[in-house]
């Protein structure tokens, strides 16, 4: 009996019933959507916030020491201290090694022009091979780190190319001074010798680099005679926002708990891999990047309040909804109603019957919602960061609860209608 007045009003009013699953359809789509890329907008935009630069520098204890003390920059003078460069591929076994997305090395010196200025000649990776202890390699440099670099004439430095060694990159500030063009033959002159190089690239890079020259790492360190020494390391990393426990520990790591210690050391904190790092680099101190570590958390915490908000608001519009649909469902079924009222049938009976076939409705408009939601993250996903956007299976039960308390909440003002309806009334045409 129950199953026949059921189907009886899914078929009558299927209309209505069509109506209420759409609008069920597209709150779960909106919900699945924002859920699914909420989880993982985390990864996206640290890699967005990645082709900005590091959000990590590693220096020589030492050195770094004396530059917190006398407030100076990372002059030649003051990096009596290197790291070994030899030492880089340690980076990629850290237990976040996976998290470190890119890094490359940096030793500078002064060099005398042919026009007897002097500027700053910056040695560094570009795209450097680099066979892991692991076993594993990957390429590193500044041809990813500088992304938004724009070389207006020639082109990166290519550390595949068998003359890489003899070619250098100058700032749009040195070149137009100097007068060079790309394919120029130099001599540039160090302290510790002199080397004839051509210009293979002008870059502009909105900053101080502009005023210099970059080079290889092997060039610059035969011009300062300073073999497999390195003067600072520029980390990329993926890194969770920092909390409570990310701060305390950035403070003192060992005035935290065993258990808390556990926690942070095993969570993608900046400050957790910056503790690794200086556990894998020989005599090393590493810091964060605050602006970027800031900035990413704020950017983040933001955009998931954002797609909160937007999750919300679309679930009560689909209660709204479900609300308008629903009584005026039971408003055209009210002799009904009120039949099976006076025949004995009680409330309870009735209002399961009711939220039955709404449960069965919504059911339907939540199958169909969660794939539309899904093609929605991935239309998201591609359209702002370029990638597909990972299924979370923890999203399927979270939306069935949220469409179910919508669905409920929705029906609330239909029930209360049955409740109150009076069979000799609605049967005589009262109201």
């Amino acid at each position: 009996m129950l199953f026949r007045m059921i189907r009886g009003v899914l078929f009558h009013q299927k209309g209505k019933m069509l109506l209420i699953a759409f609008t069920i359809a597209l709150g779960a789509s909106l919900a699945t959507g924002m859920l699914n890329v909420m989880l993982d907008v985390g990864d996206k935009v640290s890699q967005e916030l990645k082709t900005y630069g590091a959000n990590i520098t590693v220096k020589p204890k030492d050195s770094s020491l004396l530059s917190d003390i006398y407030d100076v920059g990372d002059g030649e003078e003051m990096n009596a201290a290197y790291l070994k460069e030899d030492e880089l591929g340690k980076l990629k076994t850290i237990f976040w090694a996976f998290n470190i997305v890119d890094f490359t090395p940096f030793l500078d010196t002064q060099v005398t022009l042919p026009s007897g200025d002097t500027v700053k000649m910056v040695g560094t990776w570009f795209n450097h091979h680099l066979d892991l202890p692991t076993g594993e390699s990957l390429d590193a440099g500044v041809v990813s780190m500088r992304s938004w670099w724009d070389v207006t004439s020639g082109k990166w430095l290519d550390e595949k190319d068998e003359n890489f060694l003899s070619e250098i990159m100058v700032g749009t500030l040195v070149a137009q001074q100097q007068g060079w063009q790309v394919g120029d033959t130099v001599k540039l002159t160090a302290a510790r010798g002199e080397k004839d190089v051509t210009v293979a690239g002008i870059f502009d890079a909105g900053g101080d680099e502009d005023g210099q020259i970059f080079a290889t790492l092997d060039l610059v360190q035969a011009l300062t005679d300073r073999e497999n020494k390195v003067a600072s390391i520029e980390v990329s990393a993926l890194t969770t926002p920092d909390n409570d426990l990310a701060r305390r520990a950035a403070r003192n790591p060992l005035a935290l708990s065993s258990r808390d210690y556990e926690t942070w050391y095993c969570t993608a904190y900046v400050s957790a891999i910056c503790y690794q790092i200086q556990e894998a680099i020989t005599g090393s101190v590493a810091n964060a990047v605050r602006q970027v570590a800031e900035s990413e958390g704020a950017i983040l915490d933001k955009t998931q309040l954002l797609m909160i908000l937007i999750t919300a608001l679309s679930l009560i519009g689909s209660a709204l909804g479900i609300s308008n649909l629903v009584t005026a469902s039971v408003m055209e079924r009210a002799q009904e109603i009120g039949l099976l009222k006076a025949i004995g049938a009680r409330d309870h009976s009735i209002t399961g019957v009711v939220m039955t076939e709404i449960l069965i409705t919504a059911l339907v408009g939540s199958v169909a919602g969660y794939f539309m939601g899904f093609g929605f993250a991935q239309l998201i996903g591609h359209s702002v960061f370029g990638s597909a956007v990972e299924m979370k299976p923890m999203v399927i039960p979270i939306v069935a609860a949220l469409i179910a308390l919508v669905t409920i909440a929705g029906s609330m003002p239909a029930i209360r209608m049955v409740l109150r309806l009076r069979p000799a009334e609605v049967l005589h045409g009262g109201h």
